[in-house]
């Protein structure tokens, strides 16, 4: 498990464990439930949330070497991994999913990779889905000057980062009944399940259409402590059309909680958590007496000035 007393991270000064804050919520009240908001958007200002929690144990394993990892032109991870570059001093590569962006003018998030320090390589979208395969992955560190690179994969989820995730469960042990989390990858859900107490459960929300992400999950867990470990779930149904969709609904929803309890709401992940979650207390799915912990990853993007 990675600390912040890991040596090379210590002068980061990570908020650890992060605050867990009561959120008076008359939607949860009605129902005979108590919601808290476990902050790990406050760990660090910019290697926020489950970011720190998964590479934090990837970049001491990096020990020094190039980074080089994956994601999407809007991918929180990769803003992440060049932020982290530039604090520790670390030459990080991000291979970024469409090689038609090439020619392009950067959008803000990949314009503070790369003022972050961060070399991006743009890579066709057919090799990009198949990264996995060993023969494709050498071929796309190669076209990136990344050969000897220590890879991070898409969105931070390997054994690594699931043993470090594994510490977020840990400080919730006993602090709730359910502790829900929005899911990319599945490495976040995998660690925090882990972590948890007997009798307590972890709820993943998707953000990501396809019903794909509980094997992906199980795998990771699999590869990380040797098979399935705590209890877990998901509900796929508050994807709101994919990854990136924030509708209407969806955004006038995060105004009124910003409203409500003087929280910035990230759309792509955070929105669609608490969505769920008043779903779901609507639904009467939280027996009464119920404490839903619900972990705030991240922050909007560009950040509030």
């Amino acid at each position: 498990m990675t600390s912040p007393d890991t040596p090379g991270l210590a002068g980061l000064r990570p908020r650890l464990p992060s605050p867990v804050q009561e959120a008076a919520d008359d939607r949860f009240e009605r129902r005979g439930v108590r919601l808290l908001l476990k902050r790990d958007d406050l760990i660090h200002p910019e290697l926020i949330g489950n970011k720190w929690r998964k590479l934090a144990p990837n970049l001491a394993a990096a020990d020094g070497r190039t980074v080089v990892t994956f994601g999407g032109a809007w991918s929180n991870h990769l803003r992440a991994t060049a932020a982290a570059g530039r604090l520790l001093g670390i030459p990080t590569v991000g291979v970024v999913r469409g090689d038609e962006l090439a020619g392009r003018p950067l959008n803000p998030s990949l314009a503070r990779c790369a003022a972050d320090g961060m070399r991006l390589h743009f890579a066709d979208r057919a090799s990009y889905r198949r990264k996995s395969e060993a023969g494709v992955l050498a071929g796309l560190l190669r076209a990136a000057d990344a050969e000897d690179a220590y890879v991070v994969p898409e969105g931070g989820s390997n054994a690594q980062a699931v043993r470090g995730c594994r510490e977020l469960g840990a400080e919730l042990r006993d602090r709730a009944d359910v502790v829900a989390v929005a899911c990319g990858t599945g490495g976040t859900l995998a660690g925090l399940a882990a972590g948890l107490a007997p009798g307590q459960r972890a709820l993943g929300v998707p953000v990501l259409k396809g019903g794909f992400l509980a094997a992906d999950t199980e795998a990771l867990q699999r590869e990380a402590f040797g098979g399935r470990r705590g209890d877990w779930d998901m509900d796929d149904r508050f994807h709101f059309g994919g990854y990136a969709r924030v509708p209407g609904e969806l955004d006038a929803f995060a105004a009124d909680f910003e409203q409500r309890h003087g929280l910035p709401v990230e759309r792509l992940y955070v929105a669609k958590l608490l969505y769920g979650l008043v779903t779901l207390a609507d639904e009467g799915a939280f027996p009464r007496g119920t404490t839903v912990a619900a972990v705030i990853t991240g922050r909007p993007f560009p950040d509030p000035a």
